[in-house]
């Protein structure tokens, strides 16, 4: 009899915006790592150790139940709850939306109104899942759906709050469950704090005076403390030399470090009106929900404002502190642009509600021009299922095919190749993240080739990085020097001679290009190269025997449709890695050899013909 009555009370909708897009997310999840990040978040989920600086300690310990599920392989655990954390967030659409409808009524009909309401908010739910952003951080591990539902919670919080205050019955552990999870969600991501004067908004509109609580306000910022409080983890993580220990922050120093990011410095680039119209397309309504998307936005905007107006101030001023800061402040250089367009997810959330309101205020003046025993017919509720899913659909068909990622193997595969280019006991000095954190993952989780030793070199200038590796810098020339007034590229020379004294040394491919190596004679192979100590002007044929141990998944054209830019970059290095090793074969005369190279070259990246085509034009070979 108790479940009968449970089940009656479950809500059939919010259970759809919850599986639905949960089961959506599961059949384009990555199936393995991928670039970026990924590799790293994994290593430090794995671990309990710290990722990249603030070190998101919310999301790890989030995460980390995960890797235990009795299926797949840990990184697949891990984008299984990024899809989790991501389908909640749809829920927080779905929740908010019903609660700003709840005291509306679609029709004379109660029930049916009811019911169109539920159904509105669950095609917001799914708006929300099926735009290109929230997606793509569905499919693969990424901490900006876990905040983003946080938010949503909070701003339900906060609104049932303000209903208990206009009702002269306060209840302040609205107030302070909300503050706890605005702690709590700073560490997943510290964008949080870009939330909080929509919050403060949103408790002060109800009576400025407030401001003088000083008890409330004091137990506030104590529950707001409490949730912060897990970014304990990391010092008391480090403690433990985890395998990941970014930042090592176990002194109070350390920790401000980290959780500062003073680890990433940027010059700033001039402004310019170009460069700002750039920066503030990063957060791009029409792109995420398409124009008839921004239309509904708007028109929920101006059809609640006059019942609502201080959530919308709120949805407003949330928009001004995200732009002033992340573009006014932070003034991002065009090239890490696409950085800040993941920090605004929360806002799409919002935007998402307020889309569902705008589409229940036209099907409402819509069915008001029709008699109820009509809208009862199933002609006319056939078309309002489709006026109501339209949106959805139009942006999961939109979407799909783009951000399908489920035979996504291409990181994978990456780092298993570099590995298959190495020897026993090797060193690879590696550059860019996603040419790194792949490698991690599998050597530190996975455990493959623990024989090497993986070293990257922007970290080269930090202490505790050279603490990971006791045996290689522990007698260290790097020990001896103020590393923190010192260039990655001298530090990474310095470290190369150390080492080439002693075993075989590789560099990948970024490294290759980002720095010159004129001292030394470089033999490729694959998407490697070998340094050698130079003797003289010989050219060191590349070893083509690695590319037959190699595993290229989805590296073909339209093989794969997922194509971020880190993908698009290792795909780039293969067809490059193939068309040097084909120009220096020919330039050694062996033609045999070098034609098939370059002829995979442009199989792989056909953009590549002209400049193929030009390095045969000297040799007359066409």
């Amino acid at each position: 009899m108790i479940s009968c009555n449970l089940l009656r009370r479950i809500d059939p909708f919010a259970v759809l915006s919850i599986t639905v897009s949960f089961l959506l997310y599961l059949l384009t999840l990555a199936p393995s790592v991928t670039f970026f990040d990924s590799g790293e978040f994994i290593t430090a989920i794995y671990s309990l150790g710290s990722a990249h600086s603030p070190g998101y300690p919310l999301f790890v310990n989030f995460a980390k139940p995960f890797t235990y599920l009795p299926f797949g392989n840990i990184a697949f655990r891990v984008n299984m709850s990024t899809a989790l954390s991501a389908a909640l967030a749809c829920y927080g659409v779905y929740l908010l939306v019903c609660y700003f409808l709840a005291a509306e009524t679609l029709t004379e009909d109660k029930r049916w109104s009811g019911l169109y309401a539920k159904a509105i908010a669950l095609a917001a739910a799914l708006s929300f899942a099926f735009t290109g952003r929230m997606w793509l951080q569905s499919n693969h591990d990424k901490p900006y759906p876990l905040i983003s539902f946080m938010a949503a919670m909070i701003f339900y919080l906060l609104f049932r709050w303000r209903d208990s205050y206009r009702q002269g019955a306060e209840r302040p552990y609205y107030v302070y469950l909300g503050a706890f999870l605005a702690g709590l969600a700073f560490g997943a991501h510290q964008t949080m704090v870009l939330l909080v004067p929509a919050f403060a908004f949103l408790i002060l509109a109800m009576e400025w005076r407030l401001i003088f609580r000083i008890k409330e306000m004091v137990l506030a910022v104590c529950f707001a403390l409490l949730g912060f409080s897990v970014h304990l983890h990391l010092p008391v993580r480090a403690t433990q030399n985890p395998l990941l220990n970014w930042g090592d922050s176990k002194t109070v120093g350390q920790f401000l470090w980290n959780f500062l990011r003073k680890g990433y410095p940027v010059d700033k680039p001039e402004r310019g009106w170009d460069l700002l119209w750039t920066q503030l397309n990063a957060f791009n309504v029409p792109n995420e929900f398409t124009l008839p998307g921004l239309g509904l936005l708007l028109i929920g905007l101006v059809a609640f404002m006059p019942k609502r107006r201080h959530e919308v101030a709120a949805y407003g001023i949330g928009i001004l502190v995200f732009l002033l800061v992340i573009v006014g402040y932070f003034n991002t250089p065009a090239e890490l642009i696409f950085l800040t367009e993941e920090f605004f997810t929360p806002l799409y959330l919002v935007s998402a509600v307020f889309i569902g309101l705008g589409l229940y205020y036209l099907l409402k003046r819509a069915l008001a021009t029709l008699p109820t025993a009509e809208i009862r017919s199933w002609p006319v509720q056939l078309v309002i299922v489709v006026i109501i899913l339209a949106l959805p659909l139009t942006l999961c068909l939109r979407n799909y095919y783009e951000n399908d990622q489920h035979e996504n193997y291409i990181a994978y595969d990456y780092a298993t190749n570099t590995f298959r280019s190495l020897p026993q006991g090797a060193a690879l000095f590696t550059w860019g993240d996603s040419g790194a954190f792949p490698l991690w993952y599998l050597q530190g989780v996975e455990r493959m080739r623990e024989d090497l030793d993986l070293l990257h070199t922007p970290h080269l200038v930090f202490s505790w990085y050279l603490d990971s590796f006791p045996e290689l810098f522990r007698y260290s020339v790097l020990r001896t020097i103020p590393l923190e007034t010192q260039y990655p590229d001298t530090v990474l020379k310095i470290a190369i001679a150390e080492q080439l004294a002693r075993r075989s040394v590789f560099i990948d491919f970024s490294t290759r290009y980002s720095l010159p190596f004129d001292e030394y004679l470089l033999q490729q192979r694959g998407i490697t190269y070998q340094l050698e100590n130079k003797t003289g002007d010989t050219l060191l044929p590349p070893d083509l025997s690695v590319w037959t141990l190699y595993s290229e998944r989805g590296v073909s054209v339209g093989e794969v449709p997922f194509r971020d830019l880190d993908t698009g970059k290792a795909i780039l290095i293969y067809a490059n890695c193939r068309a040097e090793g084909g120009e220096l074969l020919l330039r050694l005369g062996r033609f045999a050899e070098g034609i098939p190279q370059l002829r995979k070259a442009v199989a792989i990246s056909p953009e590549m013909q002209a400049q193929v085509s030009q390095m045969l034009a000297p040799f007359g070979i066409q």
